[in-house]
């Protein structure tokens, strides 16, 4: 069963899928959104959702760091409950705290320039989101 990580923001989703056993997370694309315009980037996801054959979405949620949930945390439950509506497949919200922090933490040790990884980083945070939920499995198996 393949499994979509989504790692949602303002203006870009992040997106990655597992591979057919579960185990392993890999990047995608990172499609652009506007919520102000109510474009949420869904032709895009459904497609994606479509030639992968997806049935459970992963989505990342940024808590604070006291475990509450702000206006980004808010605007990303929305955001998956508007995902659950459209695909009908189950949507998991996942604690992302410090997933972005990493990515860019991965990026900077392999020296990939500022240009190159702001046009990666929400991919990244998503496979690191994707790859948790699938690892957190591998434990209950």
């Amino acid at each position: 069963m393949r499994v979509m990580g989504l790692d949602v923001g303002s203006k870009t989703v992040g997106v990655a899928i597992s591979d057919e056993m579960g185990w392993t997370a890999q990047g995608v694309e990172t499609i652009s959104i506007n919520e102000e315009k109510n474009m949420f980037g869904f032709k895009r996801i459904g497609e994606i959702i479509k030639e992968y054959g997806v049935e459970k979405i992963i989505v990342g949620l940024p808590k604070n760091m006291n475990n509450t949930i702000g206006p980004r945390g808010e605007a990303t439950k929305a955001y998956a409950d508007l995902l659950a509506e459209k695909f009908q497949l189950p949507v998991i919200l996942w604690d992302e705290r410090l997933s972005t922090m990493a990515a860019e933490r991965v990026l900077l040790e392999a020296d990939v320039s500022r240009k190159k990884r702001k046009k990666v980083i929400d991919k990244m945070a998503a496979t690191m989101i994707l790859q948790n939920f699938l690892d957190s499995q591998q434990i209950m198996r």
